[in-house]
């Protein structure tokens, strides 16, 4: 599988396998390592978690797969991500739903992540959200401090908007990494309001999540849903697509900043068709039929 290069000395797969529901699969331990196995097989290296998924209960999950057979952290990357406060039977003490990207929460963070996962290090960390109450000079601290550990090798974010992004890079010793942003043909969000531009412009590949947005192309009854179905079982039937997943796929795998998408499913047929829109291609024609179906109208 194609490899992108996030760090001098990190790269990750194309595709990237997110763990957000990994607690909804109901698996045991034992069918979580055989999912994990399967991905590396498939070349698929680059796992996605962050500390408040499935309830604060899904890096343990992987974790204890993990501690199965620990040789295979050598073979993945873990990206885990934190920031968000929720309140949860799993975290007693959380009182309310907020954002802390406080140099005490994320280091706290950090460590019951390496606690739960079964390592002693995470490849990214990612500031889940930017929040308005955030302190660049102390989540500066808190990298810095993390960093010497070794506890954490790089650093990024995770819905940030340039602003947001140039500010707290601004107090960093290193450059962030990625940016973890919601892109799909469904939600143009990004694409519209430059984030996906001012990735070129820092030279980062970003991470894309819901890269099917959520379900939305399949089963929205809206106008919006409804016309980008149509086009994209239309051009599913002209690149000689299984699905029209594997077009959605493609689309953001044919942007040039190099789009990561993360996808959320523990069905391995579903993982090989996300696999196998690597090798499906969107002329430009295509390409723009696409964003024309979502926004609706043409380009000016």
């Amino acid at each position: 599988m194609e490899r992108i290069k996030i760090a001098e000395n990190l790269s990750f797969s194309r595709i990237v396998h997110g763990l957000w529901r990994l607690s909804d699969w109901d698996y045991s331990t034992k069918e979580t390592l055989e999912l994990i196995e399967y991905c590396l097989e498939q070349g698929i290296t680059t796992f996605d978690h962050a500390d408040i998924y499935g309830d604060y209960t899904c890096e343990r999950r992987f974790g204890e797969a993990l501690a199965l057979k620990p040789e295979l952290r050598s073979k993945m990357e873990i990206v885990t991500k934190c920031g968000i406060v929720l309140p949860s039977k799993n975290r007693p003490l959380h009182n309310s739903h907020h954002y802390n990207v406080t140099k005490e929460h994320i280091i706290h963070s950090v460590e019951t992540s390496l606690s739960n996962l079964h390592t002693d290090y995470v490849d990214v960390l990612l500031i889940h959200r930017p929040s308005p109450m955030m302190d660049p000079a102390q989540i500066a601290e808190a990298f810095s401090l993390l960093k010497q550990q070794g506890k954490v090798r790089h650093f990024g974010v995770s819905n940030f908007k340039s602003h947001q992004y140039r500010m707290l890079e601004s107090y960093l010793d290193e450059p962030l990494i990625t940016n973890q942003i919601e892109l799909s043909a469904y939600e143009l969000e990004n694409i519209e309001d430059g984030t996906l531009s001012f990735c070129q412009e820092k030279r980062i590949a970003p991470m894309a999540w819901s890269p099917l947005a959520g379900g939305k192309v399949f089963n929205s009854e809206g106008e919006k849903g409804e016309r980008l179905r149509r086009t994209l079982n239309k051009i599913k039937e002209e690149v000689g697509a299984d699905g029209i997943d594997q077009v959605l796929y493609s689309w953001l795998l044919q942007h040039p900043t190099k789009i990561m998408p993360i996808i959320g499913t523990g069905k391995k047929e579903r993982i090989q068709s996300a696999i196998d829109s690597l090798s499906i291609s969107l002329n430009h024609d295509q390409w723009f039929e696409i964003l024309h179906s979502s926004m609706g109208h043409e380009v000016p």
